[in-house]
């Protein structure tokens, strides 16, 4: 349940938010690949599909379910491509992860769609690596991605890119970030700082905080003192909706800063929970989010499917089977290659145009956002294919 913070103060600082995107630490990634197995596509494709089911972690269950649901709706859209889907769960247990995977190839998968945690990920991709099978994990954690596994999840990057480009273009040219201490917000923070230093906008300054509540109280000053000494014109917060930027919607307006002016900048979704945009402090406030309209159209047909919503990233899988659909079609016995798999002009997803990198990671079309009036107002629509704005 989401909270509102009172007079009080009191900051609720959960894992919701990093289990939503996926993110744990993990081991180093493999080096980058392109290999892949060679298929008879006229036959139908043998796809493994790695899900959490059987942890003992709150909402897995429902996640996996969600992910199941969503690779079959795709399925179901993929006209003459046949897919013979293969379910497996892995508990949310790296070992397990990496025994289910080589299950999955000794029964015959020609791709890995999945696991969610960014360890188990890693572990399947280990596992399948000298069998030249790719993975497509649903985790955002870029720090395992490369060899023969993708993450399919949101990244840092791809999104301080974006935010730093329509900033920049917007005549806001200097940025302070404001980051966690914990490995999501130095990641966070490294993502805006590499985004800024490819524009025209400049870093004018960083201020960490411990992820408590007293850490973000006693960093207010600080942000106040580095907005003022650099004159910066933004703040770039890596904060969630499950963690400190409710408190930060409250402390910076009370000290005297309100966007826009500086204007606030959100590395992370400001929609989600629903809850958040009663929040003041968020009001003008810029965030990236995949075009509403898709998805939209998404969650209706989920829907309409299987009587409620997908889980948050529940996506992610009709994303992998889009993309194999998509290479199979063409009817090319190297579609699952990692060479197919890179191909410059992507696929077509859920929440818009995406496609997978060289090294592992994605690219996706994101719309920049803004909150007026406690409603979500999109101010510069996603792009519809990569060689259109935004990229």
């Amino acid at each position: 349940m989401f909270a509102f913070f009172q007079p009080a103060r009191k900051l609720a600082l959960t894992a919701a938010a990093l289990a939503t995107t996926a993110f744990l630490s993990a081991c180093e990634p493999v080096s980058v690949g392109g290999g892949g197995p060679s298929i008879d596509t006229s036959a139908p494709v043998p796809v493994a599909l790695l899900v959490p089911r059987g942890s003992a972690q709150s909402g897995d269950a429902v996640l996996a379910q969600s992910l199941e649901n969503a690779a079959r709706l795709a399925i179901a859209d993929l006209g003459n491509v046949q897919i013979d889907l293969r379910v497996y769960d892995t508990a949310g247990d790296p070992n397990r992860a990496a025994s289910v995977a080589s299950q999955a190839v000794d029964e015959g998968a020609q791709i890995i769609l999945g696991p969610v945690y960014a360890q188990a990920a890693n572990a399947a991709g280990l596992a399948v690596l000298n069998r030249e099978i790719n993975v497509l994990s649903f985790s955002n954690n870029t720090s395992i991605a490369g060899g023969n596994v993708f993450v399919l999840g949101p990244t840092f990057q791809n999104t301080a890119d974006r935010l730093v480009s329509y900033a920049a273009q917007q005549g806001k040219r200097n940025m302070v970030v404001v980051h966690s201490t914990d490995a999501a917000g130095q990641l966070g923070r490294d993502a805006i700082t590499q985004a800024l230093s490819g524009s025209r906008a400049r870093l004018a300054g960083t201020v960490p905080y411990s992820l408590s509540q007293q850490g973000v109280i006693a960093s207010v000053p600080q942000i106040k003192s580095a907005v003022e000494s650099s004159a910066a014109d933004s703040i770039f917060l890596t904060s969630t909706t499950a963690g400190a930027l409710p408190l930060y919607s409250q402390l910076l307006p009370e000290s005297g800063m309100r966007s826009p002016t500086p204007q606030f900048i959100g590395l992370t979704r400001w929609d989600i929970p629903v809850q958040t945009l009663e929040l003041s402090g968020v009001q003008g406030g810029w965030f990236a989010l995949p075009d509403p309209s898709k998805s939209q159209v998404f969650r209706q047909r989920y829907q309409a499917a299987y009587g409620s919503a997908p889980h948050p990233i529940g996506g992610l899988a009709y994303d992998g089977i889009a993309a194999v659909g998509a290479l199979v079609s063409r009817g090319n016995s190297d579609a699952l290659t990692g060479r197919s798999l890179t191909q410059n002009a992507g696929f077509q997803g859920v929440g818009g145009v995406f496609r997978l990198r060289p090294d592992g990671t994605n690219q996706r079309g994101l719309a920049v956002a803004t909150i007026q009036n406690k409603q979500v107002v999109v101010i510069d629509p996603a792009p519809q294919s990569f060689s259109g704005a935004g990229f």
